[in-house]
Order: structure tokens, then C-alpha cells, then sequence
């Protein structure tokens, strides 16, 4: 059973809706295009094991995705977390294309495609340490011993494994996404007996679902981008001019002829992922480029956006929860 369902980062969000709100000439824009290349691809590693993890007995494992939990004075992440009354699995998804090389000396994983090499962090050193990590966490929530196991799941089928000789364990950390279900079956054939009862496991559940945090990252922070560069107005959805004039309460574009009634809820997204949470009548004005404060708040209303304070000091708080992928609905595969 999903606990804790896989959704699209906010860092993906955040980068999609800058690419939109960037002049085309914008010197950081190659940058920022490489990250969300990046982390697009790690995105589609993940959702690729999603229908594996489908073939398990949803009574039997429940699975929580994409945990970030505060651990000291920080936070430890978890791609995806499979919990039993038997064990809990930590798996850590990488998506790689060409050939992975786990270099045991230097702690290094090595990329090679289209023959450029590429150093990378070591998943097999991060796995150790979030398994650490929230040994320490159930320890100090007061949870019994259960056994731990951590694995990285390279989802992408056609990447190439390799390491040294000598290095005759990375095969049982390590794995392609077709062997995860043997790597599951496995552990749980180890593990005859249960070591937590139903009661605790579902109170793990809970108490890891109330501390997890989404992260928010300040992306223009980070690029030295201010509010001032980005571009205002109404964005067309069919030609991506702008901005695109009011009309009889509908979006016009004057590039292309169409219209939209909803074209002005993307631009709502946009801010509030990129400049803040609440937005007031003035604010929306001079981001949509628009000039009747009655309009502004006929669109404000038509949201039915909670508010904060009064008059010209009320604020609206932005609150969208349709960016996520619908779900599809599959037939039920054998589980084990």
C-alpha cells in the first residue's frame, strides 16, 4: 500500500515556471536548463520503479516516497522507503545512462557516455548514512528494533554496472530494477519472524508522515536572479506569447488569436513558486500587467484563495494543489 505517494519535486516546479519567466537571451538560462534536464531525468528514474514496486503485496509492504526528515540540525532524504512488520528497505534511485563504474578507492561513481567521463557522489556512501540516520531517528521516537536494509536501484535497464575485481559486495547493494523484487523476496525469506507489530508499523507510518518536510529552495537566491528580470504578464498557452490582453473576461493573444478563460491561473502558479505565497491586489496588477483593480479582484475572488488582513492590506494566499500527475488506473498485477 502507497502511504505516502511520489509527486513532482517543487524544485521542478520552481525551475519550469523560470524557464517561462526568462527572456530567451538570459545568460543563465543554459544553466538552469542543464538542472532541470538533470533532475527531470532522476524524476523519470524514480516514477520507473513505481510499477515494479506495483507487483508487491499491498498488504504485506507499505511504501512511503520521497521523505525528507529533520535529523539534528538538518534533514536526511529518502527516495523511497518499503516498510514490513519483518524489515524496513531504504532504496535510493538512480537513473544513468551508459556506463556506472563504483570506484571503491576514491568513493566514487564515474559516468561514462558518449565516451565523456563524469565523477558523481558515491550512492552506496549516502545509503549507509541514511540508513544511519534513521536508525537513530526510530531510536529516538522511542521505536523497537527492526532490521534495516539499504539498496541503490539503477532504473534505467540499460545501464551498464561495473567495478573493481576485488569489490565482491556492490552486486548486494547495488541492483537494476528487474532484480528489486528478488532483492525484496530475499530479505523477507531472511527474515522468517516479525520483529514490530502491525500497531508499530503503522505508527512509524504516521510519525514519519507528520515530520516529513517539503522542501522549499529559494532558486533566485541561488542564481542571482531578481524579481525585477522576470517577465510579466498573461503567458499564451498555445504560442507562449506575451502578455496577452484582457476581454470581455476572457485572455486574448494577439499573436496567435486565441483565447482562454484560465490563461491568468498559470501566472498565479508562477508567482507564487517564484516570488511568495501571498499576493495582494497591487501585486497581481503589475505581475499580470493589467491596470483595473476591479479586475484583479475578480480574478482573486474566482479563486476563493483565503486571505489575510483587510481592504488594501489584504492578502491572498496561494494555494494550488492540481500540479501533480493524475493517476492512471492499471490492472492489478500478481504480487509477492
Amino acid at each position: 500500500m502507497i502511504e505516502k505517494e511520489r509527486i513532482i519535486p517543487r524544485i521542478i516546479l520552481i525551475l519550469q515556471a523560470l524557464l517561462r519567466r526568462l527572456p530567451l537571451n538570459h545568460p543563465k538560462l543554459p544553466m538552469i536548463s542543464e538542472e532541470l534536464g538533470k533532475r527531470m531525468a532522476g524524476f523519470k528514474g524514480e516514477t520507473a520503479l513505481d510499477y515494479t514496486l506495483s507487483f508487491l503485496d499491498p498488504k504485506k509492504y507499505y511504501i512511503l516516497h520521497d521523505l525528507r526528515i529533520p535529523y539534528k540540525d538538518s534533514f536526511f532524504q529518502i527516495d523511497t522507503l518499503l516498510i514490513s512488520t519483518k524489515f524496513i528497505l531504504n532504496i535510493e534511485v538512480k537513473y544513468l545512462a551508459g556506463t556506472a563504474y563504483f570506484d571503491p578507492i576514491f568513493n566514487q561513481l564515474i559516468q561514462t557516455k558518449d565516451g565523456i567521463e563524469t565523477a558523481l557522489p558515491d550512492p552506496t556512501i549516502q545509503i549507509k548514512r541514511q540508513e544511519s540516520q534513521l536508525i537513530s531517528w526510530l531510536s529516538k521516537h522511542g521505536f523497537p528494533n527492526i532490521p534495516i536494509y539499504s539498496c541503490v536501484v539503477m532504473s534505467n535497464d540499460r545501464t551498464i554496472i561495473k567495478t573493481s575485481p576485488d569489490n565482491k559486495t556492490l552486486n548486494k547493494i547495488v541492483i537494476h530494477r528487474h532484480s528489486l523484487l528478488d532483492k525484496v523476496k530475499y530479505i523477507g525469506v531472511s527474515n522468517r519472524q516479525e520483529n514490530i507489530t502491525p500497531k508499530d508499523m503503522k505508527k512509524i507510518i504516521r510519525t514519519l508522515k507528520r515530520h516529513h518536510e517539503e522542501p522549499n529552495p529559494s532558486v533566485l537566491e541561488r542564481y542571482n536572479i531578481t524579481e525585477g528580470e522576470l517577465l510579466k504578464g498573461v503567458i499564451c498557452e498555445a504560442c507562449n506569447h506575451r502578455p496577452l490582453v484582457r476581454k470581455h473576461g476572457k485572455w486574448f493573444c494577439m499573436n496567435c488569436n486565441s483565447e482562454n478563460i484560465n490563461a491568468h491561473i498559470q501566472a498565479f502558479k508562477d508567482y507564487e513558486l517564484l516570488i511568495g505565497p501571498t499576493i495582494s491586489n497591487a501585486e497581481l496588477r503589475r505581475f499580470l500587467k493589467i491596470n483595473s483593480s476591479h479586475v484583479a479582484k475578480r480574478l482573486l475572488q474566482s479563486l476563493n484563495l483565503p486571505t489575510t488582513g483587510t481592504n488594501k492590506g489584504t492578502q491572498y494566499i496561494l494555494s494550488f494543489n492540481d500540479d501533480q500527475p493524475k493517476k492512471t488506473k492499471q490492472k492489478n498485477p500478481p504480487t509477492i
